[in-house]
């Protein structure tokens, strides 16, 4: 069996606080999840691998056993010891301590049906041998572990956070449809109650979609204010007119006063992003003016612009 170095996988020291974990995974899971790479199946192995070293890494005891099982097998292989590693001392299907000794109060993680979220497979027999045999349910020192709670990474674009969206997942055999609130950005957490693999006494754990908002190629968003860019003439800069904006609502006209000056800002007040807990108030947004000088003119535009400069 191979040894997983899931400190490796998700990019992090061996001393990473949680934050650098969760921030590592969060990127490294946007990067390989299938929505993003349809069809590959390289993405999609990567992903499953990227979740696994997560549910461990991000687990204060299952990262502790991790932590031990490496020292011993970074001992063995430095030792040169003749034969393969011994995992059955490490196996928790015979719920065996270091040593081989039986673990007094031993904590346990069942993951049940987890394989009905992302596929057939979804663990590696490394995992499943060192993990799999620990029942989350399982009392320590006579207090009763909580229920897990699993992530699933989820992209959505500018758009789908603007107006609200929905998404299908899969899940002990059966469809779930979870409504994603409008406002939501990147970070943002859904909750599925009971929408996680069974527990101890087949108690269903939660899901957490997390929530990743694409870049979008018209707008930047800065917290709920977006900013984007429009064109217009110099003429139009020069004498005033009217200019086409695109917003996450529709089209609207914006008037250009006379003298406007190249990169001048205009704030369309509540055209913005809308707030997650009170989605009825919206952020603002800002328009760039871009102005654009002609690269040649006709004779008559010459002579006009010419005769302008001669009056200043």
């Amino acid at each position: 069996m191979e040894y997983k170095d899931y400190y490796k996988i998700l990019g992090v020291e061996r001393g990473a606080t949680n934050a650098d974990i969760k921030r590592s995974y969060r990127k490294l899971a946007m990067q390989s999840h299938p929505d993003r790479n349809p069809g590959d199946k390289r993405a999609e192995e990567r992903f499953k691998e990227i979740n696994e070293a997560y549910q461990v890494l991000s687990d204060p005891q299952k990262r502790s056993r991790y932590d031990q099982l490496g020292d011993s097998y970074s001992r063995w292989r430095q030792n040169g010891a003749p034969g393969g590693f011994d995992w059955s001392q490490w196996s928790t299907s015979e719920m065996r301590g270091v040593g081989g000794r039986p673990a007094s109060g031993a904590p346990s993680v069942q993951f049940g049906d987890f394989n009905d979220l992302f596929g057939d497979g979804v663990f590696s027999d490394f995992f499943r041998t060192i993990f799999a045999g620990m029942d989350a349910g399982a009392t320590t020192r006579g207090r009763q572990r909580p229920v897990p709670t699993y992530q699933q990474a989820v992209t959505i674009s500018l758009r789908e956070a603007y107006t609200g969206t929905t998404r299908q997942i899969k899940t002990d055999h059966r469809r779930m449809e979870i409504k994603i609130p409008a406002g939501t950005r990147s970070g943002t957490k859904v909750r599925v109650a009971g929408g996680g693999p069974p527990g101890a006494g087949r108690q269903p754990s939660d899901l957490y979609l997390l929530l990743e908002v694409a870049a979008d190629p018209n707008f930047e968003r800065k917290g709920n204010d977006l900013h984007t860019q429009v064109s217009v003439s110099v003429f139009t800069a020069m004498l005033g007119g009217e200019a086409q904006v695109d917003t996450l609502s529709g089209k609207v006209i914006l008037t250009v006063p006379p003298g406007t000056q190249p990169e001048q800002v205009f704030r369309l007040a509540g055209r913005g992003m809308p707030q997650l807990k009170n989605p009825q108030v919206k952020g603002d947004l800002f328009v760039h003016l871009k102005v654009q000088v002609p690269r040649q003119l006709n004779a008559k535009q010459k002579a006009l612009l010419e005769g302008a400069a001669r009056l200043e």
